[in-house]
This record gives structure tokens, C-alpha cells and sequence, in this order.
């Protein structure tokens, strides 16, 4: 664990959060006051994994300067105007972290942004997923269950985490009451939180229109060589601003699986 890398997805243009991502990428959103990148990166770190691979892409500087700056932003510091020269007086909790930012293109699709990071992929399997997504799952069971399968790629299986609409409960002609739909138990979802070998760069192009969810998943999925890891934990996606503003509440309440691996 502690050897494996994590790719995180953050060059989407995050459209259909527009209300916060005119501005900054859907990854440097913040959720709780802290950037839903950051959190994901944390829940890697506290299982064991210190080293990213961020595939940038629209508003990517945000995101550099975010890594560039975190030391002087976050830790005790002097500066010495005259000649700009600056000391760090206390670490930060995410000194170990490794992270390698790479320009993948504003208009690439998710299959592509991968491609276009082999080269700083170590050789070895590595984690991958999108960089708007949290989740309780336990990495050391996936990639437990990776091994076993002896396949290229898993997918983490999730349940969708909230629906769109709100339920009625109505007794005979009259509502007794709404309340929020639940969510769906028995369906699973693409959650992201991969493992990949890499011989998963075999089935992904560098052409801008390759989406790693159609052709290259299908193709591994149909030579058997794709795997499913069923999570029944905590899953959510911040897809839309009501997902954003769940988030936020759930954060106000202090309630954060998230935080909490294998749960």
C-alpha cells in the first residue's frame, strides 16, 4: 500500500457546478473549508498512500498553485522581504505526501488524462479515481480483492448515494407526508477508487476523445479482464450544488465517513 500510487482526475469543467466552478475546478471546491481534493487525498493518506498523480486540465493553476503555496499557507513561517527568502518554522501533516502535478489538456476525456500520465506511473499497480468523489472504502481490502482476481483492472461498486426526487407517503387521497427518496440499495454504480495494472494503458489512447468509462472499460470488461470490488459503505459524489451543499451539512453535523476507512 504504502508503494502505490494514486492518479486523481481533476481536469473536468465541472458544468454542472457551475455555481462554484466559474471560477476554480470542481476538485478545489471546498467542502467543510477545505478543497473536496484535499479531503480525498486525505482519506489515500491516512490508509497508507502519500504518493499523487493529479491529471490537471481546466483551471489546472488553481490547483498548482494551491501545492506550491500549501507549506507557506498552512505552516509557521518568516520571511525575509529584502531577499525573499523563506523558513518554515513547523512541518505540516502532509509533508510526506509526493505530488506530481501534469497538464493532460483542458478538453481531454477521463481516458485520455490517463494515458497522458504513464510516464510518471512507477510500473507497478495504482490506484485511480476522480477528484470529486469521497468515500469510506477500506483501499487495503480493494486491493486485496485486486490480487485475488488476477485481473487488470477493478472497479469499486457502489450505490447511487441520493436521488433526485423527493417521495410522497400518501394515505388513501391525502399526503401524510414527504420525505427524501432513498437511495437505491440493490443497484450498483461505477464509484471510481480503481486498481489498475499497467497493463490498463493498453486499452486507453491519448486522442482527446478517449472517455475510460465506454471503449477501454467495455474492452476490458469483455476480455475478462475487468472486476468488481462491492462496496456497501459510504459513497457520494459532488456532482451538482445540491450534492455540494449536502456535503456541507453533513460536514456542519460533523458527520464525515469519509474519515473513517472500512466503515
Amino acid at each position: 500500500m504504502e508503494s502505490m500510487q494514486a492518479v486523481i482526475l481533476c481536469g473536468g469543467l465541472g458544468t454542472r457546478l457551475r455555481e462554484e466552478t466559474e471560477y476554480r475546478p470542481k476538485p478545489m471546491v471546498e467542502i467543510g473549508g477545505r478543497p473536496i481534493l484535499w479531503r480525498i487525498m486525505k482519506l489515500f493518506a491516512a490508509q497508507g498512500v502519500r504518493d499523487f498523480v493529479l491529471c490537471l486540465g481546466y483551471k489546472g493553476d488553481v490547483i498548482r498553485r494551491y501545492f506550491l503555496e500549501y507549506e507557506a499557507m498552512n505552516a509557521d513561517v518568516t520571511v525575509e522581504l529584502g531577499s525573499k527568502k523563506l523558513t518554515v518554522h513547523s512541518g505540516v501533516a502532509e509533508s510526506e505526501w509526493r505530488v506530481t502535478l501534469v497538464e493532460t489538456g483542458e478538453r481531454a476525456m477521463t481516458g485520455a488524462r490517463l494515458a497522458r500520465v504513464r510516464r510518471y506511473v512507477d510500473g507497478q499497480a495504482f490506484f485511480l479515481t476522480y477528484g470529486d468523489g469521497l468515500s469510506s472504502v477500506d483501499l487495503t481490502r480493494l486491493v486485496a480483492h485486486h490480487r485475488a482476481q488476477r485481473r487488470i483492472a477493478t472497479v469499486t461498486a457502489v450505490h447511487p448515494w441520493s436521488a433526485r426526487f423527493g417521495e410522497m407517503q400518501l394515505d388513501g387521497e391525502r399526503v401524510a407526508a414527504f420525505r427524501e427518496k432513498p437511495p437505491e440499495t440493490q443497484t450498483y454504480i461505477n464509484g471510481g477508487f480503481f486498481v489498475f495494472e499497467p497493463g490498463v494503458f493498453d486499452y486507453v489512447s491519448t486522442e482527446d476523445s478517449c472517455i475510460l468509462e465506454r471503449q477501454p472499460l467495455e474492452n476490458l470488461a469483455a476480455n475478462r479482464q475487468l472486476t468488481a470490488y462491492r462496496h456497501e459503505g459510504f459513497w457520494a459524489c459532488m456532482d451538482t450544488y445540491r450534492d455540494w451543499q449536502e456535503l456541507n451539512g453533513m460536514c456542519e453535523r460533523g458527520e464525515t465517513p469519509w474519515e473513517q476507512p472500512g466503515l
